[in-house]
């Protein structure tokens, strides 16, 4: 017999880290596809869009708590 293994959502908002680990996890995708697309990726900064050269594009380290 399977089990339903899924969380309650409100529970993993209430804990928030593992909502905070995949938030931080998704974004670093984003960065790593951005750059291995050879595509520009746009960023805020001082009030404003910006977009960030692929060549420019750094990937944030890989968090060991997040895996």
């Amino acid at each position: 017999m399977k089990t339903d293994r899924r969380e309650d959502i409100g529970e993993l908002f209430r804990q928030g880290e593992p909502i905070d680990r995949a938030v931080r996890m998704a974004a670093r995708d984003a960065v790593a596809l951005h750059k291995r697309m050879d595509q520009p990726m746009p960023v805020w900064r001082d009030g404003k869009t910006v977009w960030i050269p692929p060549e420019e594009i750094e990937i944030p380290p890989e968090d060991p708590l997040d895996t």
